[in-house]
């Protein structure tokens, strides 16, 4: 190196600019000259697009995840926020129905807040928020087909743009594109041994529809409302509605094998009326819909433990759905991301992204947000007939069980209710959940009896019917 020259900035490439991609493309860019490759042309708004169609579906991020967000990009909640998104407390600003049919209370936590819009709005931000970086760059409409190097060490990618295929040399190649990721298949074509995997498939079906929120709830802050399907009742039928921006509610209603919606949108109705609880189809009654039915059965629980290699290559990270895909149930992917590109970040604070070995400790660092959802989605699909090849578990049924009895305590318990969504929200751990606090408030039992009907108050439900409508019962 020349005497003054300026030392060469370490480069990273990323596959793939979904959330995952760019949340990951912000956490490199404080270290390397970053290189998003994304096969799409990216919308200039928030429009949904073809590379991410679960778009369409409801969304939200945990607070664990809104704590991540907060650490990355500092800002970029608001801003979410303050083009229509909401910060909702859990449970107080939600009426929800766990998997054993238990209705919450809707206690008020301090701490645990979602982050609650469209997934078309967040990706709008997060693009806006990390494609202006100084050391972030775009190549649009390109497609990674092949990595470069050897068993030892990646040295870049194979892409394929416009009529020609390119070679594009990096530091770190960072593999975000989705469940459809071509990793292992790729890692095989380099000499070295497939990744473990595991799948948990439930065999859960979405049908998707938005709506105009009915009566007056567009210009108030309606709660969420969720009904959670149950295991050990299959077909496990369940429904979410999510008021987002421009006084809209995206509906999304699930079923498992035998009990799946369909795109029919005379269907639709009927089917939210039919979950465990009506309250979703009563509440729809009114609301004017906005949009086709959208449906998706791309739902498996898939894992694949690369962090569990004998060998990994230097200068090569998978993450995002590419690593783990969750049944959207539970909500957890936009959290995992956050929480995975907050956990390189950390690493490469302490070690360089150059070094021999530090692609294996990144691997190993994003392994553990998704381990923690993991074991939350994979706990409750198990139990759903067809699932696995193998039946539940002594030890799977003894945690369902006492998980059962923790969302029964949390759901009349204020500080039992601390507790679950410490875990809920994959801001702790689920041995959070023996914690003496914990443990005091199951031994004792619930401080409140049990509710028989979702926790909405006589104002919101009103707030559901058009101002013309006679009062209920």
């Amino acid at each position: 190196m020349p005497d003054g020259a300026a030392p060469r900035r370490p480069t990273a490439l990323v596959i793939g600019a979904s959330a995952a991609g760019l949340l990951a493309a912000a956490a490199l860019a404080e270290f390397a000259e970053v290189t998003l490759v994304e096969r799409d042309a990216l919308p200039a708004g928030d429009e949904t697009r073809r590379g991410v169609p679960q778009a369409r579906h409801a969304h939200l991020v945990w607070s664990g995840g809104v704590t991540a967000l907060g650490e990355l990009l500092p800002g970029l909640v608001d801003t979410v926020v303050a083009r229509g998104g909401r910060l909702v407390h859990v449970m107080g600003d939600m009426v929800s129905r766990a998997p054993n049919e238990v209705w919450f209370r809707r206690f008020t936590t301090t701490r645990h807040r979602n982050l609650v819009c469209s997934r078309t709005l967040f990706d709008a931000v997060l693009r806006e928020r990390v494609l202006p970086h100084r050391n972030v760059t775009l190549q649009q409409r390109t497609t990674a087909v092949q990595l470069l190097g050897g068993p030892r060490r990646v040295t870049g990618v194979r892409v394929h743009r416009g009529n020609g295929t390119h070679d594009l040399t990096a530091d770190l190649v960072v593999d975000g594109s989705g469940r459809g990721s071509a990793a292992p298949r790729w890692l095989v074509d380099l000499g070295l041994p497939d990744a473990a995997v595991r799948e948990v498939a439930a065999g859960v079906a979405y049908a998707t529809r938005l709506y105009r929120a009915p009566g007056s709830t567009g210009s108030t802050a309606f709660p969420v409302v969720n009904v959670q399907a149950n295991p050990a009742k299959p077909p496990g039928r369940g429904g979410i509605i999510l008021p987002v921006e421009r006084g809209r509610w995206l509906v999304t209603l699930s079923g498992t094998r035998g009990g799946e919606p369909t795109g029919d949108p005379d269907s639709f109705l009927a089917f939210a009326h039919g979950l465990g609880d009506p309250v979703i189809g009563e509440l729809l009654q009114h609301a004017v819909p906005l949009s086709a039915v959208h449906t998706t059965r791309a739902t498996t629980n898939r894992r694949r433990y690369f962090e569990r290699a004998g060998r990994w290559p230097d200068g090569f990270l998978v993450l995002g759905d590419a690593v783990a895909g969750f049944n959207p149930v539970y909500g957890h992917g936009l959290t995992v991301a956050a929480q995975s590109a907050l956990a390189v970040r950390d690493v490469l604070a302490t070690r360089a992204l150059t070094a021999v070995g530090t692609a294996r400790r990144l691997q190993r660092a994003v392994a553990r947000p998704v381990s923690a959802a993991w074991d939350l989605a994979v706990g409750q699909d198990v139990f759903y007939p067809g699932a696995t090849d193998t039946p539940p578990t002594l030890l799977d049924r003894l945690n369902a069980r006492f998980v059962d009895r923790a969302v029964t305590t949390g759901a009349r318990n204020p500080r039992a209710l601390g507790a679950l969504l410490d875990v809920m929200g994959l801001e702790r751990p689920p041995i959070r959940l023996l914690a003496p606090d914990m443990l005091l408030a199951m031994l004792i039992g619930p401080r409140a009896p049990r509710l028989s009907a979702p926790p909405l108050t006589e104002a919101e439900r009103a707030a559901a019917r058009p101002a013309t409508a006679p009062p209920h019962g």
